[in-house]
């Protein structure tokens, strides 16, 4: 079984379904990784950014273990400056190579301009009749980016599946860790005590210790 897990920046897959990445390898599956911006010195980033985020991808996908991470080189903030049409090529082509038969995406109504960007892709390349090797697609919820929305009824995080991570919260929480730049202190979005938070609510929904939730777009059986 091939999973493939689509990720805005480093960091967005490990808040979102990090725990469910761990559960999803220890039961067999192929975990490939889809990284949509990265860090360049055309962009800005200095040297010393670039080294630190390239090694801290690595480390992640050790942890997970991950085959194959794919970055199709965005530049972070800018995805909705940037001819969508050549998005949808990048983020086509690595889904026709993977073949991916479960696809786990950042949420459309995120607050984050570049996770909409990246949805709308991820939608229009998994469509069932372009790419019928997918069986499963999952929006996940990002800490600071989908509770963060409007109040407003289509920005609604509507969780219809779950992922019991019960032994596997704490994983999540040490691959986050890894990401030194994000995660934050309490009582701040991405602070260990509130993902722990998260996950204690998302489970008390379907009566296990700790979940990860999920819109489950589509499934096919």
């Amino acid at each position: 079984m091939k999973t493939l897990i689509v990720s805005v920046h480093p960091d967005d897959e490990t808040l979102g379904c990090g725990g469910t990445m761990l559960k999803l390898k220890s039961m067999g599956h192929e975990l490939f990784w889809l990284i949509m911006t990265d860090v360049r010195d055309e962009y800005g980033y200095s040297e010393e950014v670039i080294k630190r985020t390239n090694n801290g991808i690595k480390e992640v996908a050790r942890a997970y273990g991950i085959s194959e991470v794919r970055n199709i080189g965005l530049r972070p903030k800018h995805l909705h400056s940037i001819d969508f049409l050549d998005i949808l090529e990048a983020v086509s082509r690595v889904v026709n190579e993977i073949k991916p038969d479960w696809v786990f995406s950042v949420n459309r109504s995120d607050i984050h301009t570049d996770h909409q960007v990246a949805a709308k892709a991820v939608a229009s390349c998994t469509k069932s009749f372009r790419y019928p090797f997918i069986k499963r697609i999952y929006l996940y919820e990002c800490l600071s980016e989908t509770e963060a929305s409007m109040a407003l009824p289509e920005n609604v995080f509507l969780p219809n599946a779950y992922s019991d991570i019960s032994g596997f919260l704490e994983g999540k929480i040490e691959i986050m860790k890894m990401y030194p730049d994000e995660i934050q202190e309490s009582p701040m979005p991405r602070s260990k005590e509130v993902i722990s938070a998260l996950a204690v609510y998302r489970g008390g929904s379907i009566g296990v210790k700790h979940a990860e939730a999920f819109m489950l777009i589509r499934e096919v059986f």
